[in-house]
């Protein structure tokens, strides 16, 4: 079906200054012009191998004043909504390319979709990570399918171990870009939102350096319905999309490390292709704090039961963070995109985002050091209904009078309310307790 519309021409001159050439060493036709058509073909033919995920009416709608519907692209089989685009691109190998194979590097969740669905596709994969890669990463790569490699102690020196292989050997080495067919299998999340939930205002979606899903979901939204807001939210720490579309090119911010926290995200902007399209197609880019990252990750543990990443909860933090109030009111689909979050690292950000939301808190007191006193205490923290996770007792460094002992206490509150009347109550008891500040 051909459908000629104000957007296919956006489109056209979102692309139209692109050179054709590009530096990276997979597809050539990375600058063509992306189309509807090439969206909904993407669709057609990955639609046996992905799964056509939930978007769902949130609970949470009532505490940010909105209908909020969470597409929920983590549950994709290796937990990315990454496994898209990089079906429809290895389905668009030609055959004797998926004869020799693939290769990639890099820690990320393209790696994983890349070994996951080129050995469900029978075409041979390799994955060279770091000597530093976690051994869970290692092992899951494994377990999709793919020959792992360990090389070198950056990920530059995977990099390159990994074009030296392809040269070599045939090997088409793919890292994630920008190409046509890249983004046109992204951007069939953007289909799927239209289909799942009607008369939609808006459409929330991770932004940061790698904005693919950003730029290709848009190209599809805004074809089908202009009116639909498209929204993208980056990391106040990493505004490199921001900088992109004030420099007019793809920019680096310097602060980028590509911290596992917080995985794409932080990443560089990685091609011309999705930055044209963003600043036609996108209405609005927004930055967020670490700190609503970490309590949106909280809240959708709570209320959804999902364990994500800081890419699948960024989205949810700008409504958390009220970055979007001309969205109350109004129906809007966010994308949870990703949950691969280590799990050391998951129990650190759940233990700061309780910090955060003031329900986990810590004191200190001076108490007399004799039978029944620390008893005393505990009934006030019964009493106020405060859970104790730990307490400490320190009795030789204590600098007031002999015979006290110090007790510092960490609880945990039902919300900040419930912390003040602790505090307040404890302060009416004992005048001298220092509250740790978060």
């Amino acid at each position: 079906m051909k459908i000629v519309s104000r957007n296919e021409e956006l489109l056209r001159d979102a692309l139209s200054c692109i050179p054709q050439s590009s530096s990276r060493t997979s597809l050539a036709s990375s600058n063509k012009l992306i189309r509807f058509e090439d969206i909904s073909a993407a669709a057609f033919k990955i639609h046996c191998g992905i799964q056509k995920t939930p978007c769902m009416y949130s609970r949470l709608s009532k505490q940010y004043g909105m209908d909020i519907y969470l597409k929920k692209e983590f549950l994709q089989y290796t937990g990315s909504v990454k496994e898209r685009g990089v079906l429809y691109l290895l389905t668009s190998l030609p055959q004797d390319q998926q004869r020799k194979g693939v290769i990639v590097a890099l820690d990320s969740n393209f790696s994983m979709a890349v070994a996951y669905h080129a050995s469900e596709l029978h075409i041979p994969v390799f994955v060279i990570l770091s000597t530093n890669t976690s051994p869970s990463r290692v092992k899951m790569c494994r377990e999709y399918g793919a020959t792992v490699i360990s090389y070198g102690t950056t990920a530059k020196d995977s990099q390159m171990h990994a074009r030296r292989l392809a040269r070599e050997n045939g090997y088409l080495y793919l890292e994630e870009e920008d190409s046509a067919v890249y983004l046109s299998g992204l951007g069939t999340v953007g289909l799927e939102v239209y289909e799942q939930v009607p008369k939609l205002d808006a459409v929330i979606f991770p932004a940061g350096g790698h904005c693919g899903l950003l730029a290709g979901s848009a190209a599809a939204l805004k074809h089908l319905n202009p009116r639909i807001s498209v929204i993208g939210v980056e990391s106040e720490s990493f505004p490199v999309l921001q900088q992109s579309l004030k420099a007019g090119h793809p920019t680096e911010d310097q602060a980028c490390n590509n911290h596992h926290f917080y995985g794409d995200v932080s990443g560089a902007c990685f091609g011309n292709n999705s930055l044209q399209l963003t600043g036609k197609l996108v209405d609005k880019v927004v930055a967020v704090r670490e700190e609503d990252i970490l309590l949106s990750m909280l809240r959708l543990l709570e209320y959804e039961r999902a364990t994500v990443d800081a890419e699948g909860a960024i989205g949810l933090a700008a409504l958390a963070a009220g970055k979007l109030p001309e969205l109350k009111g109004k129906r809007v689909a966010v994308v949870i995109c990703s949950g691969n979050l280590e799990l050391h690292l998951l129990q650190q950000c759940i233990a700061r985002a309780l910090t955060l939301d003031n329900r986990v808190c810590r004191f200190s007191l001076v108490i007399s050091d004799c039978p029944g006193d620390m008893s005393k205490l505990l009934e006030i923290l019964a009493r106020e209904e405060a859970r104790v996770l730990d307490i400490q007792q320190e009795r030789t460094f204590v600098t007031s009078e002999l015979f006290t002992v110090q007790v510092i206490c960490t609880v945990e509150t039902r919300d900040k309310i419930h912390t003040a009347q602790l505090r307040n109550a404890l302060l009416e008891r004992y005048p001298t307790t220092a509250w740790t500040e978060r």
